[in-house]
């Protein structure tokens, strides 16, 4: 699996994946590193999945860029979207393993099919996948489908509330 990280100045979405590097600038994959192993090793089936999956977290991180921005808070010297991917990480390698075999098996894949895969895991396991986790207000989990609206607000009385429509 690979493990997005902050890099450089740019901060740029980045795994290491097999020995190599992979970066994300502008929802577009490079790999930034030579590999550490011998190029057979990349070609395996067990590699390709592992190579399908970060590009399908890559292009689900793209398609909720706003609403991550938004309802995430960043840790550390990171951002939102590493802390978004450091919380669902997990959950989102197991609701994507069976598109990445068709991946591998040589099938498109589109971001509807990603969502879908995302979204049936999250209606089978409705505290797996966050999708909002600000300072100051609670946890939201994702239910099912996406919401096309989070919305995080505060009173006065230092009461939170978050709506999801």
């Amino acid at each position: 699996m690979a493990i997005i990280k902050q890099v450089g100045v740019g901060r740029k979405a980045s795994g290491t994946i097999d020995g190599i590097t992979y970066y994300t600038r502008n929802g577009v994959t490079y790999a930034r590193s030579t590999p550490t192993m011998p190029a057979r090793m990349f070609k395996t089936p067990a590699a390709l999945k592992r190579q399908a999956i970060f590009k399908m977290v890559q292009m689900h991180l793209r398609y909720h860029q706003f609403t991550i921005k938004q309802t995430f808070t960043p840790k550390g010297n990171g951002n939102p979207y590493n802390r978004y991917h450091a919380e669902n990480g997990k959950h989102l390698t197991c609701a994507l393993a069976p598109l990445a075999e068709r991946w591998v098996a040589g099938d498109a894949i589109d971001i509807s099919e990603v969502e879908a895969a995302i979204s049936a895991y999250a209606t089978e396991h409705p505290d797996a996948i966050k999708i909002a986790m600000k300072d100051g207000f609670e946890e939201v989990f994702l239910t099912g489908a996406w919401p096309n609206v989070i919305t995080l607000s505060s009173s006065g009385s230092g009461n939170t509330t978050v709506t999801v429509a």
